[in-house]
């Protein structure tokens, strides 16, 4: 008589545990109000307000042309940097991380399933902003090549910023990362050319703002969103350099327990 087959027990394909892993953390993002707050509300609003009321001076043409891109770029901050660092923080602090580390899912595992979860919620975001964007009124130079050059800037900029927030988040004690995340996300507002020109600061520091990631991602999707130019080298490799430093860094210092 054949009776049952052996039981096989083992941990499921590495790809399949992603995958889940990346499904619960989006579930989670969704159901946190504060994280929607400042991944969805915050960047749309910001949007609507700067682009319908002349509260800065843009340079010549539509201020929707200049305040779109830098939009795009904060929504990737808000996403990459803030949010990460402070749901990572947390979670360490917790003992998620500590747990996580006792099931089959490795490290390198539970970071692909955060670098999926930041880019799924970048590409909702984008969306949605695109979306208002063109609502009011903006009109995007884009071209075939253009939309390689943005993408590529994306994806820099987001590992750029998830590297320093996986920094943050892996060293800091978790309220000392949510007071330092969210200083560090009205800084960038500020000074990262994100919604004020670059060109309104002083000719000595803007050098060195441009070499801020928010000041070369905010460029890069200008250079290619508003003026159609090609690909933006100089943004990319200084976002390639902060990723490189970041996640290096990250790598080395980060505390999971």
């Amino acid at each position: 008589m054949t009776g049952w087959p052996a039981p096989a027990p083992g941990a499921a394909p590495l790809p399949a545990m992603i995958r889940a892993q990346a499904r619960l953390e989006l579930r989670t993002l969704a159901r946190n109000g504060e994280q929607l707050l400042l991944t969805v509300i915050i960047p749309v609003l910001l949007l609507v307000v700067f682009s319908a009321e002349a509260l800065i001076s843009t340079g010549p043409g539509p201020r929707i042309d200049f305040i779109a891109p830098g939009i795009l770029a904060l929504a990737v901050i808000s996403t990459s940097f803030t949010s990460l660092a402070i749901g990572t923080a947390f979670e360490r602090r917790y003992g998620v991380l500590k747990r996580l580390g006792a099931t089959p899912l490795p490290r390198a595992g539970l970071i692909a399933a955060k670098a999926l979860t930041v880019l799924a919620v970048e590409a909702g975001q984008a969306a949605l902003i695109i979306v208002v964007g063109l609502l009011l009124g903006w009109h995007p130079a884009l071209s075939p090549a253009g939309i390689g050059a943005v993408l590529a800037a994306l994806v820099l900029g987001s590992a750029a910023f998830s590297g320093l927030a996986m920094l943050m988040a892996g060293t800091m004690r978790a309220e000392a990362t949510l007071a330092a995340a969210n200083l560090v996300y009205l800084v960038l507002l500020g000074i990262g050319g994100v919604i004020f020109p670059l060109s309104k600061f002083p000719a000595g520091v803007r050098p060195v703002l441009r070499l801020l990631p928010s000041g070369a991602l905010s460029d890069a999707f200008r250079s290619v969103l508003r003026y159609g130019a090609g690909l933006p080298a100089r943004d990319l490799l200084v976002l390639t350099a902060w990723a490189v430093a970041g996640i290096a860094l990250a790598a080395r210092t980060f505390r999971w327990e």
